[in-house]
């Protein structure tokens, strides 16, 4: 059992039995074996461990997990408690703050309180090496996480896709957008923000009225 959740367990489970798969998880364990990476190997399934499949409001994508030590904990964007919250999630707080015209900076950048209201905050890549920023895009987990995308967009209805950056863009083309919603902005990075391209895109009072509008709960950000 890969993923501490039945309901992905079953959704997944053709995926887990595919000879890419099983040779992803004979990568991954060596690397583990002969270098440190992260997030810690019990966490790489975390994203799918916090609610269950049918309950899948919103997927987030971002690329592949922190690489310094103490920060990845299998959510895209989310570190652990204790840690520096990074630029790109600051640059995420404070388009919160000023679609709902508030004044309420987290202490803290650990998003397991999105997670488990059913926010998939799904990295392309689940693992990486210390301080090597994408060095386990040569393992296939983007197989995986592409099969993770269409297995929602097929079988679940009324998902919003918050496509942040060209890279999320590519990886969420085949949604199907009369099924879902699709938002799509520039990356929270602090490159992309600065030149206009994430401030002021309201995805997250988007979401929230199109999640009541289908009668889902909003999201508490």
């Amino acid at each position: 059992m890969f993923i501490k959740n039945q309901s992905w367990e079953v959704l997944l489970a053709s995926e887990f039995q595919k000879p890419y798969f099983v040779e992803l998880m004979q990568q991954v364990e060596q690397e583990y074996a002969n270098t440190t990476c992260f997030p810690p190997k019990e966490l790489i399934f975390s994203a799918f461990e916090q609610f269950d499949s049918q309950d899948t409001k919103v997927v987030i994508i971002g690329q592949d997990p922190y690489h310094g030590t103490g920060e990845a904990n299998g959510l895209c964007f989310s570190v652990n408690d204790g840690v520096a919250i990074p630029p790109s999630l600051k640059n995420i707080f404070t388009e919160i703050n000023s679609e709902y015209d508030r004044i309420l900076f987290p202490t803290s950048g650990n998003l397991e309180r999105w997670a488990k209201q059913g926010i998939l905050l799904l990295n392309a890549g689940l693992t990486v090496r210390k301080d090597q920023a994408n060095s386990h895009k040569h393992l296939q987990w983007n197989v995986f996480t592409d099969a993770v995308i269409d297995l929602i967009n097929e079988q679940l209805e009324n998902v919003v896709f918050l496509l942040w950056g060209s890279f999320a863009q590519k990886k969420g083309k085949l949604i199907n957008r009369e099924k879902h919603l699709v938002l799509e902005s520039g990356h929270p990075s602090p490159l992309s923000a600065n030149r206009g391209m994430w401030f002021g895109n309201n995805h997250f009072t988007l979401t929230n009225e199109y999640l009541k509008a289908k009668g889902k709960g909003e999201v508490v950000w």
